[in-house]
């Protein structure tokens, strides 16, 4: 039956249906297309038979929201959404959003703040023994105790606040239908501990098994160099081959045990879920509200992979995505695009073929197969390792097949590009094609900072390789006749950031003549090593102390260092420019950033007059 899944009870009697098996609690609105989480994993479930009822975005004021379906057969699921709600509500300075694009209208205030714990509780409170998994990456980066920047305190695993049975961490398609077996064949949910990919509570330890045990909650709470010491082993453990168990007490009757990762899906199991019967499209009842912006964002665009060996210390993918490259095959793609240009909307143009970092297309090196991604190594960082397989003719060749389909006028690649990636690949075929079809006048780059103190901070390469990329990205685009630009993703307030590389980068703006509209504040959000850094003050990895501006106005002075142009940013800039000991970047003259305030100026001038005359 191609169509939505029901979200209404008139629905589910429209498929002769008496009840669901699962029903989907989601924080976003429905959107039954293969960007959206919610709609795999809902749609992994109905290839496997089971019935599924779709509540979106439920009042969680108001018990009845969540009795749509009644009592499921076998169990609810929950996730936030395609983002952690905290990070969908707040901007870094912890102030409300505007607009909330995964909801009809892009209006706000129709999910709560921890809207899985929230709807979690909900569900408890009105069916008290029912099984209720959560996932999503909300549930995913908070697995275990974490630091939560909203609340500035360490927060307790998710399953503890929220009161559901298991958590899915990671990409959730293998271990939720494992979890819909155990159920189906009437295994208590107390008793399905042995799925990999999934978080659960233990009264004991007694049949935990080939464990390590991290530090416990109350350690943790008293001493931040606990949680530091007890974030680093978590993420030495991501990668399904080398990880082990690992277990977080609460007290002598709790703990939390988290199974090694599941598995990464196969190129077929990849094509098998994206070939899934997704309307590509939300649901028709938000059509007279205004439809919902996020799908306008991704409608025509294309995922050809998943996870990243980027290693970006600020970045959560280690811990969600994992490491390991998960890629579509070339015909999975090919089909779905021909798909795409059938569709009235489509004006010729696929805007991305890509996904955590575009150019990424194959695993790191052959040695992953076996043994794993390395413990402590980065593939990217702060060097390419030397088995680094660098090549992008697959991608290429996939780009090519795709500018030559029927009705596509242009392929875009607006997902990340790893510069550092693409200047190990000394053969220069792909950037050619990337500069001379798949962009339109500028390509955005992420260098993030260009002092090396603060760059090492965040695991990207020496500021030397990003300018090495600018000459040849300016080289190629010159050789083909294109002007084209680069726009640079610029980073304040790292850790490991100070005011003085706070100007360093102002002086590389003002050099490059480019003044960025927007910036991005560091903004912590949980279990990156960033937000570790931020939270204990030292490097995980090393347990090093690191330099952490957290003081707002600091902050706000690194910001303002960033659009120093801005006339509403001319005092912080000059207290910045005061404090560092830079004066000589206050004048007239070229090189400096600000001028001294007109009426300044004027009383000097005239009292130089006043002098002259005496």
């Amino acid at each position: 039956m191609s169509d939505f899944l029901p979200v209404c009870k008139e629905d589910m009697k429209k498929r002769g249906w008496d009840e669901v098996d699962f029903v989907y609690v989601c924080g976003d609105a429905y959107v039954d297309h293969s960007s959206f989480g919610a709609a795999i994993i809902t749609r992994v479930l109905e290839s496997r038979g089971y019935k599924i009822g779709f509540i979106a975005q439920p009042d969680w004021k108001d018990d009845n929201s969540i009795c749509v379906f009644g009592k499921p057969r076998l169990g609810f699921i929950v996730s936030a959404g395609n983002m952690d709600s905290m990070v969908n509500h707040y901007t870094v300075s912890k102030k409300r959003r505007s607009q909330d694009a995964y909801t009809p209208g892009g209006v706000t205030g129709k999910r709560p703040d921890y809207a899985t714990i929230v709807y979690s509780n909900l569900i408890r409170k009105v069916y008290k023994q029912i099984p209720i998994i959560i996932g999503g990456i909300e549930t995913s980066l908070r697995r275990l105790a974490h630091y939560d920047y909203w609340s500035d305190s360490l927060k307790h695993s998710i399953l503890v606040d929220s009161q559901a049975n298991i958590a899915v961490y990671g990409m959730g398609e293998l271990p939720i239908v494992e979890i819909a077996e155990a159920l189906d064949s009437g295994i208590d949910v107390q008793d399905i501990t042995f799925i990999n990919g999934t978080v659960y509570k233990a009264k004991s330890l007694e049949s935990v098994y080939d464990a390590v045990t991290l530090p416990s909650y109350d350690e943790m709470k008293a001493d931040k160099r606990k949680y530091a010491e007890s974030f680093y082993i978590q993420y030495c453990n991501t990668d399904h081959i080398t990880a082990k168990r690992l277990v977080e007490k609460y007290n002598d009757h709790m703990y939390i045990v988290q199974n090694p990762p599941a598995r990464p899906l196969t190129e077929i199991e990849m094509d098998d879920v994206y070939a899934l019967p997704y309307m590509r499209a939300y649901h028709p009842s938000y059509e007279k509200l205004g439809g919902v912006p996020a799908l306008s964002e991704i409608k025509y665009s294309l995922t050809s992979n998943r996870g990243c060996f980027g290693g970006c210390n600020f970045c959560a993918l280690t811990f969600h995505q994992g490491r390991v490259l998960q890629t579509r095959s070339h015909e999975s793609i090919i089909k779905e695009a021909e798909l795409m240009t059938g569709e009235k909307d489509f004006k010729g143009y696929i805007h991305d073929v890509g996904g955590p970092t575009a150019n990424f297309r194959h695993r790191a090196c052959e040695k992953q197969v076996e043994k794993g991604v390395c413990t402590g190594k980065q593939c990217l960082f702060p060097k390419p390792c030397p088995n680094l397989k660098v090549d992008h003719s697959d991608y290429l060749s996939l780009l090519r097949e795709l500018r030559n389909l029927p009705n596509v006028k242009k392929v875009f690649v607006r997902s990340g590009i790893r510069f550092d990636y693409l200047m190990a690949d000394k053969d220069n075929t792909f950037i050619k094609e990337l500069c001379k079809y798949h962009i339109s006048g500028q390509l955005r780059v992420a260098p993030e900072h260009i002092a090396d103190e603060v760059l090492s901070m965040m695991g990207k390469p020496q500021n030397s390789v990003y300018e090495a990329f600018v000459r040849r990205y300016q080289k190629v685009n010159k050789k083909t006749g294109k002007e084209q630009f680069l726009v640079p993703y610029l980073m304040s307030s790292h850790p490991g950031s100070t005011l003085e590389s706070a100007v360093k980068l102002a002086e590389y703006l003002r050099d490059l003549g480019y003044m960025p509209e927007q910036v991005q504040d560091f903004y912590p959000t949980p279990s990156t090593i960033s937000t570790c850094m931020y939270y204990t003050g030292v490097d995980p990895r090393n347990m090093e102390k690191v330099y952490v501006p957290v003081n707002p106005h600091e902050k706000a002075m690194q910001r303002a260092l960033m659009q120093y142009r801005n006339p509403a940013n001319y005092e912080l800039v000059k207290e910045a420019l005061i404090k560092t000991g830079r004066t000589d970047l206050i004048g007239f003259e070229p090189h400096c950033l600000i001028r001294p305030r007109k009426e300044k100026w004027r009383e000097k001038t005239w009292n130089k007059k006043k002098k002259g005359k005496r």
